[in-house]
């Protein structure tokens, strides 16, 4: 007979990597807002100065390039508060479209996974 499910202990070692991962998202939002903050406020500081139009666009593209980061690093993060709730609801690491669990070294590598890797390749 085939597993179904992920047990407790095996629930909580998957809660604990992906906590690991959202501290880690977690950091690098800040570490992104950070320095948008520091590019507004640089920007603020050398707008009385003239300012040269390519320095401008530099600003304003690293400024873009910080709210990109920020925003691929929170869908990401949402990705993960899904995963803890699965955890919770003990449905973690289930296949959505076979049913089957996903394996240990998927998880591992992609801990907000919903499909088994032969249910993602085949895109049923």
């Amino acid at each position: 007979m085939t597993k179904k499910q992920w047990n407790q202990k095996e629930l909580e070692g998957f809660r604990v990597l992906v906590n690991e991962k959202r501290d880690d998202i977690l950091a690098s939002i800040e570490q992104a807002r950070s320095r948008a903050d520091d590019i507004i406020k640089e920007g603020n500081q050398s707008s009385i100065y003239s300012s040269h139009m390519a320095d401008a666009g530099s600003d304003q593209q690293s400024l873009e390039h910080a709210y990109s980061i920020i925003n691929r690093e929170s869908k990401f993060l949402n990705y993960l508060d899904k995963a803890l709730q699965r955890i919770d609801d003990k449905t973690f690491g289930i296949c959505f479209e076979c049913g089957e669990l996903i394996s240990k070294d998927r998880l591992a590598e992609v801990p907000h996974a919903t499909k088994c890797f032969d249910c993602k390749t085949t895109r049923r």
